[in-house]
Parts: C-alpha cells; structure tokens; sequence
C-alpha cells in the first residue's frame, strides 16, 4: 500500500516537472493532428535522437530518456505514432492499436518519418541524428530501418523481433543495436534468429546485447518486470552507441 501510494506520488512529481522541461509540438498527418515533445534546447543546432513510446503513447519512460539525452548534448523529440484522439487507454487498446502499425508497418514509418522531420525542424543536425525506441517503439525503430529512414543508427530496447514471413529481407546497411530481455515471452527463439539472419542478409552493422534475469520491460521503473541493474546497462550501452554513431 505504502509502496504505491509513493509511486502515485512520484509520478505526479514527475509530470509536474516534464511538463516544465518539455515543450509540446503538434505537427500533421493529413487531417490527424499529432502531439510530440521536445527538449528545451531545441533550436540549437545539436545531434538528435528521436524517441519512439511504448504501446500506451508517450509515457514517462520516454520523458525521463529525452531529459537524460538533453544533459548529454542531444536534443530529443518524442514521438506521437497515434495522434490525437487515439492514445490507448488501458493493455487491451494498446494491444490493437499497436498491432494495427506492426501490421501496417508503412503507416508506422510514416509515423516516425513525420516525427523525425521534426526533430530536424527543431534544431537536429540531420547527419547526426539516431532513433531509439521502447517496447512498440523498439520495434518501430526496426521498422525506421527496414524502411531506410535517414538516421545514422537505430536502438531498439526490448521491442519485438518480428516480421512477417512474407516480407523478404533487404538491404539494411546501418548500425544497429538490440537491447534484449533474455527472459522475454513476447520474443520466440525462432524471432531472434530470423532477426540475426535479417540484419547479417542485410549487411547491417549490428549487435545484439542480451540481459540476464530480465523479462520484457525491465527498463521501465514504473513495471514489475523492472531490473534496476540491468536497466542502468542498457542505458549506459544506448549512451556508448550514440556517442559512437553522433559525436
């Protein structure tokens, strides 16, 4: 009880301060209106990451990262795949809603291309630009590259592995980096090798970094899958890649 009545508390706290740091921005997709963020330092001309959400739309995983990246020297925009209207409001929405751009995944890269002109309109060196993503958003991260949208790297943080069968694999020559719960059901053994096979057909430059004793969200602290350890690894390794592919 106790414990969540001080997460209740911290969150609250939390989106009192985001709201402060974070700059709303909405932008189109034809007659759908979008609502994004962005850091306070947009306008500089500064390396960008472009942060995909999880299957809920924007949350505060995706906050706390683009403040994070705004102290190391990037501005960060958040992206908003569903737009107006269209936010999830419990697992079951998101679910579909999420499986509608896995299944539809040019409308998804659509999405994160629309989002990633943003991010260039808000300060971004275009040639120094990365896309990440959470969950979905990982899996959009994928997608941003199976779909050869401009960025030098891509992350993809516990998102899904998948694609479907009948997709050929193609040219995928970027760098690539997937952060992997080892102990997430959402990925079969036969999703990961497809990937590895995708990613080596394709002439990627890519890694795959597995976490132990860590299942689906384990970098999300708001989860019950949540792994501080192994949370702060992934971070450190996200921060080590985009030094490597940005500054």
């Amino acid at each position: 009880m106790i414990r969540s009545l001080l997460l209740t508390v911290a969150i609250a706290f939390s989106g009192t301060l985001f709201s402060q740091q974070l700059k709303p921005v909405s932008y189109q997709d034809g007659k759908q209106k979008l609502n994004g963020l962005v850091t306070s330092n947009n306008g500089k001309k500064l390396p960008g990451v472009l942060i995909l959400p999880a299957w809920k739309g924007i949350d505060n995983e995706a906050k706390t990262a683009a403040l994070d990246l705004e102290k190391e020297g990037y501005i960060a925009f958040i992206a908003d795949i569903y737009g107006e209207g269209n936010i999830p409001s419990d697992n079951a929405t998101a679910a579909k809603t999420a499986g509608y751009y896995k299944e539809n995944f040019a409308e998804y890269q659509k999405r994160i291309a629309l989002a990633l002109e943003q991010l260039k309109k808000h300060g971004a060196i275009p040639e120094k630009i990365a896309i990440i993503g959470y969950c979905f958003g990982g899996t959009g991260a994928l997608e941003a590259a199976r779909g050869k949208l401009p960025a030098a790297g891509f992350v993809s943080i516990h998102g899904g592995l998948a694609k479907n069968s009948e997709r050929k694999n193609e040219e995928l020559k970027t760098k690539i980096l997937v952060e992997h719960p080892a102990d997430d059901e959402s990925v079969t053994a036969e999703d990961y090798h497809n990937l590895v096979k995708e990613m080596n057909e394709g002439k990627a430059d890519w890694q795959i970094i597995t976490y132990a004793n860590s299942k689906h969200t384990f970098t999300n602290p708001e989860s019950a899958d949540y792994n501080p350890i192994m949370a702060k690894r992934a971070w450190n390794h996200t921060l080590l890649f985009l030094k490597e592919i940005l500054k």
